[in-house]
Formats: structure tokens, C-alpha cells, sequence
């Protein structure tokens, strides 16, 4: 679907509105990235193995390589004595090869020699580097680490979508592999707007108020895996928005915007895009966040994301809607955060034909979950949303939700 036909299409439901966003917003392409810089991404390839793990036959303790015949009968009343002709740490490119009723020294890592079978630990003996007293027998083969018992030459180490995590990237570089086949995060430009505005740390006057809305977005899109960039405060002034808007393009996969999309006089965001013809402005079908707008902008086809200013407007609005689209930019499946059942302690009273979303806090005991709403819905009281960890969603045709009701639940900061 394109932005012109986006453009002609009544918004409605939160599904819809998703749904549309969604279907027009790409993966970016993958390239080959260094191992740090992939971490959290999905691999975009099958990944097989290039060598065996261990990549040599190596001890697993620090002790002494023996031929198992020699040490079979040790024990603590009759030890096995035998001569120590050498040593073998761990990196040492020369690699022993022993007789049969001699020992090597050996080191945890280090390659076996030829002609060893076992490795005794150095616990098991009196530690002697010249004439070795063994009071213990292992098992043949005790204590090797064979060469290929972990990972054999094209076994699949990773399928295409497994997501980069610590363990993964310690797989890719223990056979070797310094980058990977993986999508970018997306670069995300949050802008607010309002003459209103000021940062924080500077003084307020009578008439002004500190921008909350872009560290609260771009923290969000951050924890979300993106890379952010916060503008500073833009006024009110159309030619003024216009020229950092495009000043932003250069750097931007996504620009999100907060303030300036409702009915006002100084709308500047609904002025200056609504004149592109390529994003559309209307109202969803929720609360709160009702005014939205979406499209593109640029030669490139920026995807924008016009938020509502009310702080709590642009957060709920930011994990419906943005979330999602930095999701799909990046390959994460799934895109959306997964709801959770629980049960809510107190009543909740829902607009008719709106989907709410409800400020609440969310626990599990031994009793199972539970979810306790917060008083206060208003869209600026950003304490409250501070104290919540956790969505109500109470769908379009529920009006009222009695306590003791099970909910659907949004977990607010908790990994997909």
C-alpha cells in the first residue's frame, strides 16, 4: 500500500491503524556487522560450522597425561610412581608424544599428546614434576576433551532469525567468525515540538513547561534496540519545523514527532506534513492517543510517526504503534508485546468504542497475577505513568470491568 493511498483511507480501530502501518514499513537490509554490534539482532543467515569444538584433543584439568594401562591399578595403598618427561601448557605449538609407563605434565586446554589416554588430576596425586606418585586411577579417556565432541565441520551453529544473545556470539567467535550477517538497529530522530517548551535545566517562565515527551521517547526507542537521536525543542513556527525536519532526514530510518497534530490553531506538524500529501492525519480509536498521524516524507520515504503532545498520549501511543515499526525494521519477531492474563482488583469504567488503555500496577504472588489499577486518567499526569509498570487494555465493546476480572495485560519493561 503507498503513503497516497494511506492518505485516503479513514483511520478507525487501533488494529487497522497498526495493520497499515505495518504493511508499509520494510526490514532493513542486512549487512555484515562485528559480533558486538550485531548483539540483540536476528541472524540473517544459516551459520555452519567452518571447524570441530574442541578443535584439538585437550585436557580438562590440570594434572598429568598417562597411558590408562599404567595407572589402572592406583589407589590410595598402592600408588602408581611414574617419571614426569616433560610439560604442556595451554598455546604450546609443539604437541608431546609420550611412551607407555611415562607422564607428561599437562595444563587445563593444553593439546593431549600422542600416545596419552587419559589425564589424571593433579588433586589425585602428590604433584611432583620430576617422579609423579598417582594414588587414584581415572577412567580411560577421563578428562580429554575430544577434538570435535562439541561441534563437528558443517554442523548448523545458527538458523536464518535466531537472535544474537551472549552465548550465540561467543559460539560465532570460538570457530572463528568476527562479524555476521545481521540488520542495522534503525536510526530514530525524536523531535518535540512547542513554543511552550523548555529543556530541562533552564529556566521556566510563567507560560512553559519542560519537554518531557523526546527523553521519554527516545529513552523508549532505545530500550527498544534502536539507535536515538534526540533533536532539541522546535517552536511552533512552520518554516522552522520544516527546516529541522529535513535537516534530520540525513540520519533518520524513522522520525517520530510529539505536539502539534490536533485541532489547534499552532499545529505546526499537521501544517507543514499535511501539505506533503504523503501523511495522513486522524483519530484512533483509543484512550488515550486519539490524534495520530503517520506517512512519509523525503526522497527516501522516512517513515513519521506524528504523536500526540500530553505526555501519557505519546508513550502509549509510542508503544503501539513505534515499537512495533522498530520491530519489523529490524526482523524481531514478535512485533507487538505480548499480553498477559491477570486479575484486576478494582473496577474499571471504559468509553464505549475506544480501546483504553489503563496506567496500573502489575505483580505476580503465589496467588498468580494481579493487576491494580491507578487512580487519575488523565493524559499529562506523568507521575502516574511514572508509578505504573504495567497496561490495562479494555477493549472497544467493554465498558465496565468488575474486580476480580481477569484482564488483558501489557507488562510495561519487560523483554519480548
Amino acid at each position: 500500500m503507498s503513503a497516497d493511498n494511506f492518505a485516503a483511507v479513514s483511520l478507525g480501530t487501533v488494529d487497522d491503524h497498526l495493520e497499515r502501518i505495518l504493511s508499509q514499513i520494510d526490514p532493513l537490509t542486512p549487512y555484515e556487522q562485528q559480533l558486538l554490534d550485531a548483539m540483540g539482532q536476528p541472524v540473517c543467515e544459516d551459520i555452519t560450522a567452518p571447524m570441530p569444538l574442541p578443535a584439538f584433543d585437550n585436557s580438562g584439568m590440570d594434572g598429568y597425561a598417562v597411558c590408562f594401562a599404567d595407572v589402572v591399578t592406583a589407589s590410595r595403598d598402592h600408588p602408581v610412581h611414574l617419571p614426569v618427561v616433560g610439560e604442556i601448557a595451554a598455546g604450546q605449538t609443539t604437541i608431546f608424544a609420550m611412551s607407555p609407563g611415562t607422564t607428561v605434565r599437562i595444563m587445563t586446554g593444553a593439546p593431549v599428546p600422542y600416545g596419552a589416554d587419559a589425564v589424571v588430576p593433579v588433586e589425585w596425586t602428590d604433584g611432583s614434576d620430576v617422579h609423579v606418585r598417582i594414588h587414584r586411577a581415572p577412567t580411560e579417556g577421563q578428562h580429554i576433551r575430544r577434538q570435535g565432541e562439541d561441534v563437528q565441520p558443517g554442523d548448523v551453529l545458527l538458523e536464518d532469525g535466531t537472535i544474537l544473545g551472549p552465548r550465540q556470539l561467543g559460539l560465532l567467535a570460538s570457530v572463528g567468525r568476527s562479524q555476521v550477517r545481521s540488520r542495522p538497529r534503525p536510526r530514530l530522530v525524536i523531535i518535540s515540538t512547542g513554543s511552550e517548551l523548555r529543556d530541562p535545566g533552564t529556566p521556566l517562565a510563567a507560560d512553559s513547561v519542560y519537554d518531557a515527551n523526546s527523553y521519554m521517547l527516545a529513552a523508549s526507542a532505545r530500550a527498544a534496540g534502536a539507535i536515538t537521536y534526540r533533536v532539541g525543542i522546535v517552536s511552533d513556527d512552520p518554516e522552522v519545523f520544516a527546516d529541522a525536519l529535513s535537516d534530520q532526514l540525513v540520519r533518520a530510518d524513522m522520525v517520530v514527532t510529539s505536539g502539534g497534530v490536533s485541532k489547534g490553531q499552532y499545529d505546526v506538524v499537521k501544517d507543514v506534513l499535511g501539505r506533503t500529501g504523503t501523511v495522513e492525519f486522524g483519530e484512533v480509536a483509543m484512550q488515550p492517543g486519539k490524534p495520530q498521524g503517520f506517512g512519509f516524507i523525503g526522497e527516501d520515504r522516512t517513515p513519521i510517526f506524528t504523536l500526540p503532545g500530553n505526555p501519557v498520549s505519546a508513550y502509549v501511543s509510542f508503544e503501539v504503534f513505534c515499537i512495533p515499526a522498530i520491530r519489523q525494521m529490524m526482523g524481531r519477531l514478535p512485533y507487538s508485546r505480548p499480553q498477559v492474563r491477570a486479575l484486576t482488583s478494582h473496577r474499571i469504567s471504559s468509553p464505549e468504542g475506544k480501546r483504553q488503555y489503563v496506567r496500573a500496577q502489575f505483580e505476580v504472588d503465589r496467588g498468580g497475577a494481579h493487576v491494580t489499577p491507578i487512580p487519575g486518567h488523565g493524559s499529562h499526569l506523568v507521575g502516574d505513568l511514572s508509578d505504573a509498570n504495567a497496561l490495562i487494555v479494555v477493549p472497544e465493546d467493554v465498558t465496565s470491568v468488575a474486580p476480580g476480572t481477569h484482564v488483558q495485560v501489557l507488562v510495561l519493561d519487560r523483554d519480548f
